[in-house]
């Protein structure tokens, strides 16, 4: 796909989630994802509190209870919308940069936290932003993603862009960028595999 045609797709995406953001904070702000967050804190090496990004981090629900544990967290999002509302619900620093643009401190978080976000990134970018989100943790830094999976197809979904990863290839993606495997599962826990959308995977920065 050319350049320019990603990039309207990307924009696209962004747009939706600015025109949606009210409705999709009232779906989504009482989901339990209290695994996920498990799975990124867990991994994590050392005392807390930890210094954490939450990489597409909506209205800000999980920015809210990362607080809550005693940790610093910061938001980034590329929806203007999103931004505003993630500030006002956390009272956290949240940062409006694109997944494509990223500007982030080297070295600076003990973990990322992308639940439901990195599927929004083109496979052509993909290997850039994962480096740089490795470039951003600090040395044996956890990186945590969720995104729904698929069999390795990509494109526009309704308004919204996305890659849907095998495992296999994921894990390819994630292992050239130089991460390790900590973990993964499927989700939402206790349903047969066919009625677990989600593939979750916690991830080490190696040196």
């Amino acid at each position: 796909m050319r350049r320019e045609d990603l990039d309207r797709h990307v924009a696209a995406t962004v747009a939706h989630y600015d025109a949606s953001a009210e409705s999709f904070w009232e779906g989504t702000r009482d989901h339990d994802v209290s695994q996920n967050i498990a799975a990124l804190l867990d991994a994590i090496e050392g005392e807390p509190p930890f210094t954490l990004l939450d990489l597409g981090c909506g209205p800000g629900r999980d920015l809210m209870h990362f607080r809550a544990l005693g940790h610093a967290p910061v938001g980034l999002d590329g929806s203007a919308r999103f931004v505003a509302m993630a500030r006002a619900n956390a009272g956290c620093e949240v940062l409006h940069q694109s997944f494509l643009q990223l500007a982030l401190p080297a070295s600076h978080f003990h973990g990322i936290y992308a639940n439901a976000s990195l599927f929004h990134v083109p496979s052509h970018d993909l290997p850039r932003v994962l480096s740089a989100l490795r470039a951003a943790l600090r040395p044996r830094g956890v990186l945590f993603s969720s995104n729904p999976r698929g069999l390795d197809e990509e494109g526009l979904r309704g308004a919204r862009y996305g890659c849907f990863w095998t495992l296999e290839t994921w894990c390819s993606h994630l292992v050239a960028a130089g991460f390790e495997e900590i973990a993964h599962y499927y989700r939402p826990a206790g349903r047969p595999r066919d009625q677990q959308p989600w593939l979750a995977s916690v991830w080490r920065r190696v040196e």
